[in-house]
């Protein structure tokens, strides 16, 4: 790298402020330097219709019959919800627009960028093809210039979205065009720009298509107290006209008030023509601000090329800064530890009549809500997310991961090839966004010599970005930088371990729990209703806060919940669509949203005081009820009234339980005391007779933008004469639009024709009505467009998509029994569009939120027990095997010989040792419970049968001194799932069960790794 010479850094007297300053997307032409580069949204105006029509690349085609409309677009995003995923429609679908460049243009370069389309798509330019783009996850870019013409000019797309699509070249499929997970919206689903530039130019991130690279900023030698760090910029400029020139390069760095913080200079290169070359730049910068969970800091950093004292292309990257480690087991953002919860989430992100076809904003609404709840952690499935998600990431302070594409297995030949192109695509595409901690190279595990292709692709593209590569599982890898399983307890001393999907359950919305109509018990055990859902991601939940970080030398990183709202795709339960989420499809929160909220608010151990009472407070005369509490605090009393009902059994760490409390009308509330001696509070009110309907609209920040493509929200609620939302509700309500807006509708349980459900055999011990065998409404259209539509525990929310013309937005809401509602949506017209070129970007107008602040100072968590590790192993058989019970590698274990004399193992310590708890994970944990006993120099110190778990067990006792402890197997042990039927792990391989099939039950003591804490170290 070039020497660096640095020209200011700008003091307070020399600050410029740009008033109403909006950062541009990261590799646009810059908002706040002038230059010739100029970029343009292709959204608006193109015309669509489906099937495969001859001809229709050619200007002279005619489209005029054909539907306008207004990227992105799905021509099949009528079916999100309302099919199941593998009944979406599939086949050709073309579209046209007609552009006319500005004057001048025709003396330098224009470039397309796709930010994605599903499946396959052939671009052509006045009937010449210029791109083919196969894979239907990633951006590509293709150089239009030499197609281009005076006046007007045609772009042309086909695209395929079979689920058989297959490579041209090779005949190659591709992993991820899977039924399965991908849900098929067909379609430029995604944006496209318009890039002109001069004939030298900086290259766009577009490495499909282009074979170029574009920008890459990124931050190091961290000061964090200082608030210091060197910020470095390259850029790969292109020559591609017929003289060399020499030309400077320029950084700028601007914090998200337009606010100028620094300029610095790079040395200046002659550039050559036909060649690339990479300028580079970089400055010790202070008084930052860094990028963290829940403060989405960002700058705009303009790299500019100087020719004569002039830019002659500036571009804006938006970035943040921060600064990660992964060692000794935890994840470390800005030098605190930070024990990941959050969501595995389906890149689709869809939701109900719109599919993935959604503006900027909903994007922030629905990712600001992940960390409302608790959550500092999407990881993205299978496929690489939207650059609009990841980017909303960037701005609501939600860290990621970043997969490329796969399925459930790893692959060779040209599968691999293609995995390894995609991550190379997705690398350089999404380098500059600072939430992305993690790229995942598989859904499941690939071999180390894969693991090592991928990383050659990080080191090459992204070498300074901070940012760790590994996959699920991988525990015993030599090259990963971080693994874990998919719903089991890992832990570690090195590399991190998170589980990346967990508390794989499922719960409609509208079933509250066994005593609210329409009644749901748990049937299958997976099958939930909302209280049970929630209580059953507190369990869970528990089993990776007991070993977070602070609880031994080996500990667990966190694990993020499968998924964060319901999607069309991979359906279990009842219905035709996933409904794991902790919100439903148009994001209105579940119990388990607010149960996180309780958990998760600090970066380990919580840092705010919660309570939250699971349900509604509305019931029937003679109703018990068991209640359940959620809170951080050491007890919780329950108040009906005036009246105390006692404090509640604490149990998994969270939860506080009071059995068949009888139910009264009045205030419900649960007070908590904490271990500061603070206190927190929850109430809930009984609501009297369903009275009205209210509805409140949510829009972007701007308002509802007439641009054919925003979205405005309308939540519906039916509440009492006071105004309280009845939590009872069920009506259906009826509604009618005016306006420029088209009805795009909600979601609910059932179909929108009337038609009941089939009538299948209920368990004598269920209640009747309950919905409680899988499958009974999976053909229905769960009221997908329906201009009628029923409230779910009392609240709904209908989705209204923008026209493209002037007109009040009326909204009227009637119901049987209920005072109406009307609501007006005041309207704004986008930036008008010339010769179909636009300048109005929506994600321009996201400010971006800060609502937990900077990373706080001092530690996340406090040490709760000691580790002690063995000098030496004693086994009682197979004693070449007995290191690999304290390994620190779940993938080995010891086993005894199946011989009731030989089942036990020794752990021998140096010194006398102070031991009060020991932690195993032993063969089988999930089916098998172990009668043990542990002796201390002889004294029993625990006698009694383990649980099944789902990794860890441990076991306390009071504290004891001693140097030889050893574990005895006192009984036999038999095979019971203690979990259910989790229908995603067929064997015990899957399952990642190390040893369930290679030992066998009886007299087999197996251990796969053994963890010896004492108390806690003093200060």
């Amino acid at each position: 790298m070039a020497a660096m010479r640095i020209l200011a850094l700008l003091g307070a007297a020399s600050v410029m402020t740009i008033a109403g300053a909006a950062p541009a997307r990261a590799h646009d032409a810059s908002t706040v330097v002038a230059s010739p580069r100029a970029t343009y949204s292709l959204n608006p105006g193109w015309r669509m219709t489906t099937g495969d029509i001859k001809g229709a690349e050619q200007p002279g085609f005619d489209d005029a019959k054909w539907r306008i409309v207004t990227l992105p677009n799905a021509f099949n995003e009528k079916q999100a919800f309302a099919r199941d995923i593998r009944e979406l429609s599939t086949g050709i679908t073309w579209y046209r627009k007609r552009i006319t460049l500005p004057a001048g243009a025709e003396r330098g370069k224009a470039f397309l960028e796709f930010e994605g389309v599903r499946q396959a798509a052939e671009v052509w330019v006045n009937g010449r093809s210029v791109i083919l783009s196969e894979n239907g996850a990633m951006a590509f870019g293709a150089d239009i210039t030499p197609m281009l013409r005076p006046g007007e000019n045609l772009i042309a797309v086909r695209v395929d979205n079979d689920w058989r699509y297959k490579e041209r070249a090779t005949g190659s499929g591709f992993q991820w065009n899977d039924r399965n997970f991908n849900v098929n919206y067909g379609g430029i689903t995604k944006n496209v720009r318009l890039h002109l530039t001069g004939k030298l130019y900086q290259t766009l991130p577009l490495y499909s298509g282009l074979g170029t690279t574009g920008q890459y900023v990124w931050a190091g030698d961290f000061d964090l107290r200082a608030r210091a760090a060197t910020i470095h910029a390259e850029t790969q400029v292109r020559n591609d006209g017929d003289a060399p020139r020499r030309i400077g390069y320029r950084v700028e760095i601007r914090d998200r008030e337009g606010k100028l913080v620094g300029r610095f200079d790079g040395e200046a290169d002659t550039v050559h023509p036909g060649s690339t070359e990479t300028l580079s730049a970089a400055a010790r910068l202070s008084d930052l601000h860094f990028w963290s969970w829940g403060y989405g800091y960002l700058y705009t950093v303009t790299t500019s090329l100087i020719e004569d004292g002039k830019a002659i292309d500036s571009v804006d990257t938006v970035t943040g800064f921060r600064q990660t480690r992964f060692a000794d087991g935890m994840i470390e953002l800005n030098g605190r530890v930070i024990q990941v919860h959050g969501y595995a989430q389906r890149t689709s992100n869809e939701w109900p009549a719109v599919g993935v076809s959604i503006p900027p904003w909903i994007s922030d609404f629905s990712n600001a809500l992940m960390v409302e709840s608790g959550g500092n952690l999407v990881r993205w499935m299978h496929i690489t997310p939207s650059k609009q998600d990841v980017e909303s990431a960037d701005r609501v302070g939600l860290i990621q991961a970043m997969p490329a594409g796969d399925a459930e297995h790893d692959v060779d030949g040209r599968r691999w090839e293609q995995r390894k192109e995609l991550m190379r695509d997705a690398i350089i595409y999404n380098r500059n966004n600072p939430s992305i901690l993690f790229y995942e190279g598989g859904n499941e595990s690939i071999s180390d010599a894969h693991m090592a292709d991928l990383m050659a692709i990080r080191d090459r593209y992204d070498p300074h970005g901070g940012r760790a590569i590994g996959s699920r599982e991988m525990l015993d890898s030599e090259i990963a930088e971080y693994g874990g399983e998919m719903l089991y307890i890992n832990k570690s001393s090195d590399i991190p371990m998170w589980a990346m999907e967990y508390s794989r359950d499922e719960g409609a919305r509208a079933y509250q729990d066994e005593h609210t109509p329409p009644f749901h018990t748990d049937s299958p055990d997976y099958n939930r209703n909302q209280d049970s859902h929630a209580v059953e991601d507190v369990r869970r939940w528990w089993d990776y806060y007991r070993v977070r970080p602070g609880t031994g030398e080996r500990v667990s990183s966190g694990g993020v919940n499968i998924i964060w709202s319901d999607s069309n795709t991979h359906f279990r339960g009842d219905n035709n669509y996933r409904r794991s989420g902790e919100v439903d499809p148009v994001r209105l929160p579940k119990q388990g949203f607010f149960a996180h909220q309780v958990m998760w608010n600090g970066w380990v151990e919580p840092e705010k005081p919660a309570t939250h009472i699971i349900g509604h407070w509305n019931y029937a005369v003679r109703t018990a009820k068991d209640l359940m509490v959620v809170s951080n605090g050491e007890s919780v009393e329950l108040f009906l009234g005036d009246r105390s009902l006692g404090k509640g059994k604490h149990e998994y760490g969270f939860l506080f339980t009071w059995p068949k409390v009888q139910w009264r009308p009045g205030t419900l509330r649960a007070v908590a005391t904490h271990a500061d001696g603070s206190r927190s509070e929850h109430a809930l009110e009984t609501a009297g007779a369903p009275a009205a309907i209210r509805l409140t609209p949510r829009t972007s920040p701007r308002g509802f933008v007439m641009d054919g493509a925003d979205v405005a929200l309308v939540d519906v609620e039916v509440v009492d004469a006071q105004g309280r939302r009845v939590p009872t509700a069920g009506h259906k309500v009826s509604f009618e639009l005016d306006g420029p807006a088209e009805w795009r509708g909600g979601i609910a349980q059932g179909d929108s024709s009337g038609k009941p459900r089939p009538e299948v055999p209920v368990a004598q011990e269920s209640i009747p009505g309950t919905t409680s065998h899988p499958g009974t409404a999976r053909h229905e259209d769960n009221y997908v467009l329906s201009r009628t539509l029923p409230v779910e525990g009392g609240v709904n929310r209908v989705l209204l998509r923008a026209g493209t013309r002037k007109g009040a937005v009326r909204l009227t809401a009637t119901a049987e029994g209920l005072k109406s509602a009307t609501v007006a949506i005041p309207v704004v017209l986008p930036e008008p569009a010339t010769n179909g070129l636009s300048p109005d970007f929506p994600e321009h107008h996201q400010p971006g939120l800060l609502t937990r602040g900077p990373t706080p100072a001092g530690p996340s968590y406090r040490p709760t027990r000691s580790t002690i590790l063995p000098s030496r192993i004693v086994a009682g058989s197979n004693q070449a095997e007995a290191e690999r019970s304290v390994d620190d590698n779940e993938l080995s274990r010891w086993a005894s010989d199946g011989k009731r004399e030989t089942a036990w193992i020794e752990y021998h310590f140096d010194r006398p040792v102070t031991l009060s708890e020991i932690e195993l994970k032993l063969v089988g944990w999930r089916s098998r419970s172990y009668p043990l006993r542990f002796t201390l120099d002889g004294r029993t110190v625990w006698q009694g049968e383990t649980e099944r778990s789902l990794g860890y067990v441990g076991q306390a006792f009071a504290p004891a001194t001693g140097r030889v402890l050893r574990i005895s197997q006192t009984g036999p042990v038999t095979d019971r799932d203690g979990f259910g039927n989790i229908v995603e792990l067929s064997t015990a391989r899957q399952a990642g069960d190390t040893g369930a099939n290679e030992v066998p039950p009886g007299w087999g003591l197996g251990i796969v790794e053994a963890d010896f804490h004492g108390p806690a170290p003093r200060d």
